[in-house]
């Protein structure tokens, strides 16, 4: 699939971002404050995206040790007992029209599922936005710096049966090695169960609304479909909830420290600006009069007639 370039996306955030400096620094306008913040999220969810696709064109494509690797994923996941992944591909391709979907639900769903997913959010529970767009960040910079390491899909074993079920169908989800959307040999973790389970936790965490649970079931048909297409293991997708959990408290304690320095760095503005009671002048306090207890009275003989 062709989703926008790096360079699309930074031309984009660069344009969005000027819009809301310039509707920032004019005159406010009922359209402006709705139009101006959305234009600064934009700019920084397409610079997070821009900076995703930079990071899949490193030239970083060696695949020593993928092929190892994936073999101690599979022993890993035998030892825990875990259902093999090549089960349910040969489940798929007997039911022709189920590894069809998987082929174009891995293919299609994993982008645009995240990008209505964030402008709904923004939308409809802005309160609880900026945690789980946070978490996503944070969550795909990890993705990103653990494939580093390389680790080859089950496609690659062919030897144990697994087949590329997407080619089968003329689908070309990564095109050469270290091209495309992503890397060849960037099995662990997965980043299509990663952004599916901040859709599907975060609209749980944000609604009441029934609907709330499609992404669920999103998040369930993304960890089926990269195993039945020979995409990812099973252990890509756990590794990549693991992930996403740290990811959120991670959020969480920068919150916490941020709000604590704001409210230390208050808490002194305040202090500073009392004065100094030992050095503050000293002003008498204002006095009435006093009075001379004798002045105004008569003697009494003095009172009535001296006759």
């Amino acid at each position: 699939m062709k989703w926008p370039t790096w360079s699309q996306a930074a031309i984009a955030a660069v344009i969005a971002g000027l819009v809301a400096l310039v509707l920032r620094r004019s005159r406010p306008t009922r359209i402006g404050d709705i139009v101006g913040p959305a234009a600064l999220e934009f700019a920084i969810v397409a610079s997070l995206y821009s900076i995703w696709r930079m990071a899949k064109n490193l030239p970083l494509t060696q695949a020593e040790g993928a092929i190892e690797r994936a073999y101690d994923i599979v022993a890993v996941q035998e030892f825990f007992r875990l259902p093999t992944e090549l089960a349910l591909q040969q489940f798929v391709l007997e039911h022709g029209w189920l590894a069809w979907f998987s082929a174009y639900y891995y293919a299609v769903a994993h982008v645009p599922g995240i990008i209505i997913f964030l402008v709904w959010l923004y939308a409809r529970h802005r309160d609880v936005y900026p945690h789980w767009r946070n978490a996503l960040a944070i969550l795909t910079a990890f993705c990103l710096f653990i494939r580093f390491v390389k680790v080859a899909p089950p496609r690659f074993l062919t030897e144990l049966g697994y087949v590329d079920v997407s080619v089968i169908y003329g689908i070309d989800v990564y095109g050469e090695a270290g091209t495309g959307v992503s890397s060849q040999f960037a099995a662990m973790p997965s980043l299509h169960v990663a952004w599916a389970a901040v859709i599907a936790f975060g609209a749980l965490a944000a609604s009441t609304s029934r609907w709330r649970w499609i992404g669920m079931v999103h998040l369930v048909l993304t960890m089926l479909v990269i195993a039945a297409t020979g995409h990812h293991w099973w252990l890509d997708g756990i590794v990549a909830l693991a992930l996403l959990w740290v990811s959120l408290q991670l959020d969480t304690l920068g919150r916490r420290a941020v709000g604590s320095l704001r409210a230390a760095l208050a808490t002194g503005s305040t202090a500073g600006a009392i004065t100094d009671p030992v050095t503050a002048p000293v002003t008498a306090p204002a006095t009435a009069p006093v009075t001379d207890p004798v002045d105004g009275l008569q003697p009494a003989f003095l009172e009535g007639d001296p006759s």
